[in-house]
């Protein structure tokens, strides 16, 4: 009897899987040098995949169910190995489980900024971060292409290539979608929805599916997001120019304000007497075009061409101010020079 047991124990007769924990994609089962047992029962559970490899080849393939192994159930290795329908005799085959569940909450993200190409904006750089899911789909090209012969292969193996495929296709996917730079942040679906189009044939090459992809955040670099702004800003009044500058005048007061409380002095202080002389530059062009209006047209426009700022912009002249109360602050420039440069520039507005 003993001499019985020992020969029985060189043979399998159950071979399934019971996975005991997240994140396992494959799994060999542990042969050693034991033989399956003709008629051995292969048991197959919801979300798996049972393949048997001979020789490095793929062979027979199962889905969930119990299964006893005969010439019958294996065609394919019956094949491959030569067997005639009568053959009963314990055999030697791989066998490995996949796990066909979705695997989900998978992150993705550039870990430094990757550079696009706009037609708007030439070449611009952005971070985006996101997650996705998938699974296997395809147990054969996946063990062809992928998990080989490991005893185990899991999620967190598969992790860098998946994350590399996301960022080799987001140019793409940003050109296919059609948007324009300045809209992917608010059109964070549709981007998704382009970027898995492109990724889709990718995974299938390995053997899985994508089964979605969400685009969690996407940023925009500084100088970009303040002309998105400045875009908000128009849209807010109607894409009226002059509406506009009241606007962004409206905005630069409280910060104006600031500075001034804190003595007068510094960027701030001085920048309250460009704002207000910028003002009254445009309130005496209003005035005169105004009291022109009376004459007749071509005085009207030559008078109204006199009054309007030729060729300086109100913006233009801030920034230069701000560029110049840095170089005061710095000891470059003394008082009176900033005070001479000031003046010349609201000449230039009034």
């Amino acid at each position: 009897m003993a001499l019985m047991d020992f020969i029985r124990k060189q043979f399998i007769d159950i071979i399934q899987w019971t996975e005991s924990g997240d994140g396992t994609l494959a799994w060999r089962f542990p042969m050693a040098d034991m033989e399956i047992q003709n008629g051995a029962s292969l048991t197959v559970r919801e979300s798996q995949v049972a393949v048997f490899v001979n020789e490095g080849q793929v062979a027979d393939v199962f889905g969930p169910g119990m299964y006893k192994l005969t010439t019958q159930t294996l065609p394919v290795l019956t094949y491959l190995k030569n067997w005639d329908k009568l053959f009963e005799s314990p055999f030697k085959s791989d066998v490995y489980f996949f796990s066909t569940r979705q695997q989900l909450d998978q992150k993705w993200g550039t870990p430094q900024p990757i550079t696009i190409r706009d037609k708007d904006f030439g070449a611009v750089r952005l971070r985006a971060f996101g997650n996705y899911a998938f699974r296997i789909a395809d147990p054969k090209a996946f063990h062809t292409n992928i998990s080989g012969t490991r005893d185990i292969y899991s999620v967190a193996d598969l992790d860098g290539q998946l994350r590399g495929l996301v960022l080799q296709n987001i140019s793409n996917a940003i050109a296919s979608s059609g948007l324009p730079f300045l809209d992917l942040a608010a059109n964070q679906i549709m981007f998704a929805d382009a970027l898995a189009k492109q990724l889709q044939p990718e995974f299938t090459k390995l053997g899985i599916q994508l089964d979605s992809l969400t685009v969690q955040s996407v940023s925009l670099p500084e100088e970009l997001q303040k002309i998105l702004d400045q875009k908000i800003g128009m849209g807010m009044v109607g894409n009226d120019m002059g509406k506009f500058m009241q606007y962004q005048t409206a905005q630069a007061i409280p910060k104006f304000a600031e500075g001034a409380g804190g003595g007068g002095g510094g960027i701030a202080g001085d920048a309250m007497g460009l704002g207000a002389g910028v003002a009254l530059g445009q309130v005496l062009a209003q005035n005169l075009a105004q009291g022109l209006q009376g004459g007749n047209a071509a005085a009207a426009g030559a008078a109204a061409a006199a009054a309007a700022p030729v060729g300086v912009k109100a913006e233009d002249v801030m920034a230069t101010l701000e560029k110049l109360g840095d170089l005061k602050s710095k000891g470059i420039l003394t008082q009176e020079e900033f005070d001479a440069k000031k003046a010349e520039l609201l000449k230039k507005l009034i």
